[in-house]
C-alpha cells in the first residue's frame, strides 16, 4: 500500500511541519500542498524555519509538491488509480475505523477551521471522519492526520 497526503488551506506552518513529521513516521510517500499552505521552501528559496522548527527535518526527507489548485492534484492522482480520502465531519463520513485501504490512497486533510469545502467534499471517492466524545467537535488536524496516517499502517 502507498500512502500520500493532501494538505489543502492548512494555514499554520507548525502544524504543516508536524505534520511532515508524522507523514515521515508513518511512510508516506509524498505530502501534496495545495491552496494557501506554506510549503517547506517559500517563494523565494528560503526555508520555512517554522516548519523546520516542527518538522526536524522530515521535510528534507519526504517529496512534496506544491500546487495552486487541490483538485488538479486529485484529478492527476485519480488518473493514475489512486484513490481519494477525504477527512472531514460530513453526512456521508464512515468512522475511519471501517476503511480499509488497500493499493494507492491519498488523503486530504482541509483548513483547521473550516475544513473541506464542499466542493472538495465532492471530489473524494470516500469521505471518513474520526468520532469524537467530548464537548469539541474536532481535533487539531496534525493529531488528526497522525491518527488517519498510523490506523492506515495498522
Amino acid at each position: 500500500m502507498e500512502i500520500a497526503i493532501l494538505l489543502h488551506n492548512v494555514r499554520s506552518t507548525h502544524n504543516v511541519g508536524s505534520i511532515f513529521r508524522t507523514a515521515d513516521a508513518a511512510g508516506v510517500s509524498k505530502v501534496y500542498l495545495s491552496g494557501f499552505t506554506p510549503a517547506p521552501i517559500d517563494r523565494f528559496g528560503r526555508p520555512q524555519k517554522e516548519i523546520a522548527k516542527t518538522a526536524l527535518g522530515a521535510e528534507q526527507f519526504i517529496p512534496w509538491q506544491k500546487s495552486a489548485s487541490a483538485e488538479s492534484v486529485i484529478a492527476t492522482l485519480r488518473k493514475s488509480g489512486w484513490r481519494i480520502v477525504g477527512v472531514e465531519q460530513d453526512p456521508r463520513s464512515k468512522d475511519y475505523r471501517k476503511l480499509k485501504p488497500k493499493g494507492r490512497v491519498l488523503y486530504v486533510f482541509g483548513n483547521e477551521v473550516r475544513g473541506l469545502s464542499p466542493k472538495l467534499r465532492e471530489r473524494c471517492d470516500t469521505l471518513i471522519e474520526i468520532p469524537m466524545r467530548g464537548k469539541k467537535e474536532s481535533l487539531n488536524v496534525a493529531v488528526a492526520a497522525g491518527v488517519i496516517l498510523f490506523s492506515a499502517r495498522s
